[in-house]
C-alpha cells in the first residue's frame, strides 16, 4: 500500500500531458465549445475521475491547453531570437523563418490554440480572455525588443513604434491562419509572411543582409 501513493505521484505528470494533449488536439479540429470532457478522456484513453482529479472544469483544462500550446510555440520562437551575438534583424529574418517552416509543414491545418481559444471565448469568458492577452504579450514583446534593439543599431527609414509593429506582425500572423483556412488557401499564409519580410526590411535604411534560409531561397 505504501507504493501506491509513489506510483500515483510518478504517473501524474503524465496523465496531465495526456490529457492535455487529447484536448489540444479535439480543440484544434473542432472548437472549444463542441469539444466534451468525455470526448477528451476517450481520445486521452483516460477516466473522467483522472480528468477531474487534474482539471476542475473543462475551462480549467482549456487554459491549461493554451498555455502548454503557448509554452512549445515560444520554444519555436526561441530558436530564432535566442543566440547572443546575432544582429537583431537577422534574429527577425530567422524568426519569419521558423513561422514558414510551420506553415509548410502544416498546410492547411495550421491553427494557433491561443489564436483560435481567443477569438472563441475572449467576448463570453474574461479569464480565457486574459490568458490569451498574456500569451499574446509574451510574443509580442519579444519582437519588440528586437525591434527596439534593431532600431538602435541600425538608422530606421521611416519612424515607427516597435510595439505596434511588433502587434501589427503579431495580427497578420493569426490572422493569415484564419483567413488562410476560410480561402481553403493555406499558401496565403506563406505569401503574407513575404510581405511582412519585405515590410521589415523597408523599415531600415541599410537593411541587414539576412542569412535566414527564406532570403537564401529569394
Amino acid at each position: 500500500m505504501s507504493q501506491m501513493p509513489t506510483r500515483r505521484r510518478r504517473d501524474a505528470p503524465e496523465t496531465r500531458r495526456q490529457l492535455i494533449a487529447a484536448a489540444t488536439h479535439l480543440m484544434m479540429r473542432q472548437g472549444f465549445s463542441a469539444t466534451t470532457v468525455d470526448q477528451i478522456c476517450a481520445e486521452a484513453g483516460l477516466t473522467k475521475g483522472s480528468f477531474f482529479h487534474h482539471f476542475e472544469s473543462k475551462e480549467a483544462m482549456g487554459l491549461a491547453a493554451m498555455a502548454a500550446f503557448a509554452e512549445m510555440g515560444m520554444g519555436l520562437y526561441a530558436e530564432a531570437w535566442d543566440e547572443p551575438g546575432v544582429d537583431p534583424l537577422e534574429k527577425l529574418h530567422r524568426l519569419l523563418d521558423v513561422m514558414s517552416d510551420l506553415a509548410r509543414q502544416h498546410g492547411g491545418m495550421l491553427t494557433c490554440m491561443v489564436g483560435m481559444l481567443s477569438q472563441e471565448l475572449a467576448l463570453s469568458n474574461a479569464i480565457v480572455r486574459q490568458a490569451g492577452e498574456g500569451h499574446m504579450e509574451a510574443w509580442v514583446g519579444a519582437v519588440a525588443g528586437l525591434l527596439t534593439e534593431a532600431k538602435r543599431l541600425h538608422p530606421p527609414r521611416v519612424g515607427f513604434d516597435p510595439d505596434a509593429v511588433a502587434w501589427m506582425l503579431y495580427s497578420t500572423w493569426q490572422g493569415s491562419m484564419l483567413v488562410g483556412k476560410t480561402r481553403q488557401r493555406p499558401e496565403m499564409v506563406l505569401e503574407n509572411l513575404r510581405q511582412m519580410r519585405t515590410y521589415l526590411d523597408g523599415l531600415f535604411e541599410s537593411p541587414v543582409k539576412s542569412k535566414s534560409k527564406q532570403s537564401k531561397r529569394a
